[in-house]
Protein backbone atom coordinates (compact mmCIF):
# COMPACT_ATOMS: atom_id res chain seq x y z
CA UNK A 1 0.00 0.00 0.00
CA UNK A 2 1.39 3.47 -0.91
CA UNK A 3 1.72 5.70 2.03
CA UNK A 4 -0.66 8.27 0.46
CA UNK A 5 -3.22 5.79 1.00
CA UNK A 6 -2.19 5.22 4.52
CA UNK A 7 -2.98 8.98 5.06
CA UNK A 8 -6.30 8.26 3.85
CA UNK A 9 -6.12 9.69 -0.35
CA UNK A 10 -7.49 7.12 -2.46
CA UNK A 11 -5.66 5.12 -4.97
CA UNK A 12 -4.28 7.32 -7.74
CA UNK A 13 -3.59 10.56 -5.33
CA UNK A 14 -0.86 12.35 -5.76
CA UNK A 15 0.50 13.67 -2.62
CA UNK A 16 3.73 16.22 -2.47
CA UNK A 17 5.08 17.58 0.68
CA UNK A 18 7.14 20.63 0.24
CA UNK A 19 9.32 20.90 2.93
CA UNK A 20 12.20 24.44 3.37
CA UNK A 21 15.01 23.20 4.76
CA UNK A 22 17.55 25.20 6.61
CA UNK A 23 15.68 27.78 8.60
CA UNK A 24 17.29 29.25 11.28
CA UNK A 25 20.56 29.40 8.91
CA UNK A 26 20.17 33.13 8.96
CA UNK A 27 17.45 35.59 9.08
CA UNK A 28 16.84 36.18 5.24
CA UNK A 29 16.45 32.72 4.99
CA UNK A 30 14.24 32.95 7.83
CA UNK A 31 11.90 35.80 6.29
CA UNK A 32 12.07 33.53 2.64
CA UNK A 33 10.80 30.77 4.42
CA UNK A 34 7.91 32.15 6.01
CA UNK A 35 6.74 34.19 3.10
CA UNK A 36 6.91 30.80 0.76
CA UNK A 37 4.50 29.03 3.57
CA UNK A 38 2.10 31.86 4.45
CA UNK A 39 2.08 33.26 0.92
CA UNK A 40 3.50 30.59 -1.54
CA UNK A 41 2.90 26.83 -2.01
CA UNK A 42 5.48 25.19 0.51
CA UNK A 43 3.80 23.24 2.97
CA UNK A 44 6.26 22.49 5.61
CA UNK A 45 9.90 23.47 6.97
CA UNK A 46 13.04 22.23 9.18
CA UNK A 47 14.45 24.19 11.94
CA UNK A 48 18.62 24.28 12.72
CA UNK A 49 19.29 24.70 15.95
CA UNK A 50 22.98 25.06 16.16
CA UNK A 51 22.47 27.88 13.78
CA UNK A 52 23.21 31.55 14.28
CA UNK A 53 19.20 32.72 13.36
CA UNK A 54 17.72 29.39 15.06
CA UNK A 55 16.29 32.14 18.03
CA UNK A 56 14.96 34.17 15.33
CA UNK A 57 13.30 31.41 13.46
CA UNK A 58 11.75 30.10 16.71
CA UNK A 59 10.52 33.45 17.75
CA UNK A 60 8.69 33.88 13.93
CA UNK A 61 7.52 30.29 14.91
CA UNK A 62 5.88 31.11 18.12
CA UNK A 63 4.16 34.08 16.28
CA UNK A 64 2.77 32.08 13.64
CA UNK A 65 1.40 28.86 15.03
CA UNK A 66 0.02 27.38 12.17
CA UNK A 67 3.33 26.68 10.62
CA UNK A 68 4.10 23.78 10.69
CA UNK A 69 7.67 22.74 11.25
CA UNK A 70 10.00 19.84 11.65
CA UNK A 71 13.66 19.67 13.14
CA UNK A 72 16.71 19.52 10.92
CA UNK A 73 18.78 17.37 12.97
CA UNK A 74 21.99 19.54 12.41
CA UNK A 75 25.65 17.66 12.85
CA UNK A 76 27.84 19.92 10.78
CA UNK A 77 28.30 23.00 8.96
CA UNK A 78 28.15 23.81 5.29
CA UNK A 79 31.63 25.28 4.96
CA UNK A 80 34.89 26.19 6.83
CA UNK A 81 33.18 29.56 7.23
CA UNK A 82 30.36 29.06 9.04
CA UNK A 83 31.00 28.99 12.73
CA UNK A 84 28.08 27.26 13.94
CA UNK A 85 28.79 25.18 17.37
CA UNK A 86 27.05 21.84 19.05
CA UNK A 87 24.47 22.96 20.86
CA UNK A 88 25.74 20.55 23.58
CA UNK A 89 29.36 22.04 25.88
CA UNK A 90 32.41 21.11 23.28
CA UNK A 91 33.90 18.49 25.97
CA UNK A 92 30.61 16.28 25.79
CA UNK A 93 30.82 15.72 22.32
CA UNK A 94 34.63 15.58 21.41
CA UNK A 95 33.64 12.78 18.70
CA UNK A 96 31.53 15.07 16.98
CA UNK A 97 34.21 18.24 16.13
CA UNK A 98 37.11 18.76 13.92
CA UNK A 99 40.90 18.87 15.04
CA UNK A 100 40.01 22.77 15.47
CA UNK A 101 37.06 21.81 18.03
CA UNK A 102 34.32 22.75 15.47
CA UNK A 103 31.97 20.80 13.78
CA UNK A 104 32.69 19.07 10.65
CA UNK A 105 32.08 20.73 7.05
CA UNK A 106 29.76 19.36 5.05
CA UNK A 107 32.51 17.76 2.90
CA UNK A 108 33.87 15.67 5.67
CA UNK A 109 30.89 14.31 6.21
CA UNK A 110 32.77 10.40 6.33
CA UNK A 111 35.32 11.47 8.77
CA UNK A 112 32.07 12.71 10.96
CA UNK A 113 30.17 9.54 10.33
CA UNK A 114 33.40 7.45 10.98
CA UNK A 115 34.17 8.81 14.26
CA UNK A 116 31.23 9.80 16.05
CA UNK A 117 30.17 7.90 18.97
CA UNK A 118 26.34 7.08 19.12
CA UNK A 119 25.99 8.32 22.97
CA UNK A 120 27.20 12.10 21.76
CA UNK A 121 25.15 12.02 18.95
CA UNK A 122 22.48 11.40 21.20
CA UNK A 123 23.24 13.98 23.78
CA UNK A 124 23.47 16.42 20.83
CA UNK A 125 19.98 16.05 19.49
CA UNK A 126 18.52 15.79 22.40
CA UNK A 127 20.08 19.00 23.17
CA UNK A 128 18.58 20.57 19.82
CA UNK A 129 14.75 19.03 20.44
CA UNK A 130 15.16 20.48 24.09
CA UNK A 131 16.06 23.65 22.88
CA UNK A 132 12.65 23.83 20.62
CA UNK A 133 10.73 22.55 23.68
CA UNK A 134 11.72 25.19 25.54
CA UNK A 135 10.45 27.86 23.61
CA UNK A 136 6.88 25.90 23.97
CA UNK A 137 7.28 24.91 20.02
CA UNK A 138 5.34 21.88 19.14
CA UNK A 139 7.13 19.90 15.43
CA UNK A 140 5.95 17.58 13.96
CA UNK A 141 8.61 15.34 12.86
CA UNK A 142 12.59 14.97 12.41
CA UNK A 143 14.97 15.28 9.60
CA UNK A 144 18.63 15.26 9.19
CA UNK A 145 20.64 18.29 7.39
CA UNK A 146 22.87 16.82 4.77
CA UNK A 147 22.79 13.68 6.13
CA UNK A 148 20.27 10.95 4.71
CA UNK A 149 18.55 8.97 7.16
CA UNK A 150 21.78 10.09 9.48
CA UNK A 151 24.36 8.01 7.89
CA UNK A 152 24.31 4.96 9.79
CA UNK A 153 21.80 2.47 10.43
CA UNK A 154 22.42 3.31 14.31
CA UNK A 155 22.08 6.83 13.77
CA UNK A 156 18.88 6.34 11.69
CA UNK A 157 17.24 4.07 14.23
CA UNK A 158 18.44 6.70 16.90
CA UNK A 159 16.23 8.90 14.93
CA UNK A 160 13.09 6.79 14.59
CA UNK A 161 13.25 6.25 18.81
CA UNK A 162 13.73 9.76 19.56
CA UNK A 163 10.49 10.29 16.79
CA UNK A 164 8.78 7.71 18.63
CA UNK A 165 9.56 9.08 22.47
CA UNK A 166 8.82 12.75 21.33
CA UNK A 167 5.85 11.94 19.37
CA UNK A 168 6.97 12.94 16.03
CA UNK A 169 7.10 11.68 12.44
CA UNK A 170 10.38 11.01 10.58
CA UNK A 171 12.11 11.94 7.19
CA UNK A 172 13.03 8.71 6.00
CA UNK A 173 14.45 8.89 2.43
CA UNK A 174 16.68 5.77 1.68
CA UNK A 175 15.58 2.45 0.73
CA UNK A 176 16.66 0.11 3.83
CA UNK A 177 15.11 2.78 5.75
CA UNK A 178 11.62 2.99 3.96
CA UNK A 179 11.32 -0.88 3.70
CA UNK A 180 11.95 -0.91 7.82
CA UNK A 181 9.30 1.90 7.90
CA UNK A 182 6.50 0.28 5.54
CA UNK A 183 6.81 -2.94 7.42
CA UNK A 184 5.35 -1.35 10.47
CA UNK A 185 3.23 0.32 8.58
CA UNK A 186 4.57 3.70 8.91
CA UNK A 187 4.15 6.42 5.93
CA UNK A 188 7.07 7.38 4.62
CA UNK A 189 8.06 8.76 1.17
CA UNK A 190 7.12 6.28 -1.90
CA UNK A 191 9.54 7.44 -4.34
CA UNK A 192 13.20 9.05 -4.47
CA UNK A 193 13.67 12.56 -3.21
CA UNK A 194 14.27 16.05 -4.64
CA UNK A 195 16.82 18.19 -2.85
CA UNK A 196 16.50 21.42 -5.00
CA UNK A 197 20.76 21.78 -4.60
CA UNK A 198 20.57 19.18 -6.83
CA UNK A 199 18.86 21.45 -9.84
CA UNK A 200 21.00 23.52 -11.82
CA UNK A 201 19.47 27.39 -11.75
CA UNK A 202 18.70 28.33 -15.38
CA UNK A 203 14.94 27.19 -16.86
CA UNK A 204 14.19 26.02 -12.82
CA UNK A 205 10.77 27.18 -13.10
CA UNK A 206 10.69 24.98 -16.05
CA UNK A 207 11.80 21.44 -14.41
CA UNK A 208 9.71 22.55 -11.59
CA UNK A 209 6.94 22.62 -13.55
CA UNK A 210 7.99 19.27 -15.66
CA UNK A 211 8.07 17.36 -12.03
CA UNK A 212 4.40 18.68 -10.94
CA UNK A 213 3.17 16.91 -14.28
CA UNK A 214 5.07 14.08 -14.38
CA UNK A 215 4.62 13.65 -10.57
CA UNK A 216 4.10 9.85 -10.08
CA UNK A 217 0.71 8.71 -7.37
CA UNK A 218 1.78 8.09 -3.68
CA UNK A 219 3.52 10.41 -1.21
CA UNK A 220 6.62 12.36 -2.81
CA UNK A 221 8.76 14.94 -0.87
CA UNK A 222 10.76 18.20 -2.18
CA UNK A 223 13.65 19.46 0.11
CA UNK A 224 13.68 23.26 -1.20
CA UNK A 225 15.98 25.87 -0.18
CA UNK A 226 14.01 29.33 -0.70
CA UNK A 227 15.79 32.46 0.26
CA UNK A 228 15.91 36.40 -0.38
CA UNK A 229 18.44 37.98 -3.19
CA UNK A 230 19.60 40.52 -0.55
CA UNK A 231 23.53 42.01 0.62
CA UNK A 232 23.06 39.47 3.52
CA UNK A 233 22.19 36.34 1.65
CA UNK A 234 24.92 37.30 -0.52
CA UNK A 235 27.29 38.05 1.85
CA UNK A 236 26.41 34.39 4.17
CA UNK A 237 25.45 32.11 1.60
CA UNK A 238 27.49 30.98 -1.98
CA UNK A 239 24.51 28.77 -2.63
CA UNK A 240 21.82 32.16 -2.48
CA UNK A 241 21.33 31.81 -6.09
CA UNK A 242 20.10 28.42 -5.33
CA UNK A 243 17.68 29.67 -2.68
CA UNK A 244 16.42 32.46 -4.52
CA UNK A 245 15.02 30.83 -7.70
CA UNK A 246 13.58 28.13 -4.93
CA UNK A 247 11.95 31.02 -3.56
CA UNK A 248 10.96 32.78 -6.57
CA UNK A 249 9.16 29.34 -7.92
CA UNK A 250 7.54 29.04 -4.51
CA UNK A 251 5.51 32.01 -4.42
CA UNK A 252 5.17 32.35 -7.83
CA UNK A 253 1.11 32.34 -9.65
CA UNK A 254 2.61 29.56 -12.09
CA UNK A 255 3.56 27.24 -9.22
CA UNK A 256 -0.53 27.84 -7.81
CA UNK A 257 -1.54 26.92 -11.00
CA UNK A 258 0.09 23.54 -12.01
CA UNK A 259 -0.62 22.20 -8.58
CA UNK A 260 -4.63 23.21 -8.88
CA UNK A 261 -4.39 22.16 -12.85
CA UNK A 262 -2.61 18.46 -11.88
CA UNK A 263 -4.77 18.19 -8.40
CA UNK A 264 -1.72 17.18 -6.46
CA UNK A 265 -2.67 17.77 -2.68
CA UNK A 266 0.10 19.31 -1.00
CA UNK A 267 0.47 18.53 2.74
CA UNK A 268 2.80 18.90 5.90
CA UNK A 269 4.09 16.27 7.92
CA UNK A 270 1.05 16.11 10.61
CA UNK A 271 -0.65 13.25 8.78
CA UNK A 272 2.27 11.03 9.10
CA UNK A 273 2.99 12.55 12.62
CA UNK A 274 -0.32 11.30 13.83
CA UNK A 275 0.16 7.99 12.41
CA UNK A 276 3.94 7.31 13.98
CA UNK A 277 2.70 8.57 17.05
CA UNK A 278 0.00 6.11 17.67
CA UNK A 279 2.21 3.34 16.39
CA UNK A 280 4.65 4.16 18.85
CA UNK A 281 1.77 4.39 21.43
CA UNK A 282 0.76 0.90 20.66
CA UNK A 283 3.96 -0.19 21.07
CA UNK A 284 4.58 1.52 24.57
CA UNK A 285 7.40 3.94 23.51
Amino acid sequence: MLSSELLGYPAGARVLIINCDDLGMHESINVAVLRAMQDGVASSCSLMVPCPAAHHAMQLLRRAPDVPFGIHLTLTRDTADHRWAPVTSAHQVPSLLDGDGRLFTTAEIPRLLAQARLEEVERELRAQIRAVDRYGLAPTHLDWHCIADGGRPDLLALTIALAAEHGLAARVWLDPGRDAARRRGLPVVDHDFLDSFALGVPGKTERYVEFLRALPAGLSEWAVHPGLDDDSSHDLDAGWPVRQSDFEFLTSAVARRVLAEESIHVIDYSGLQRIWKASAERRGL
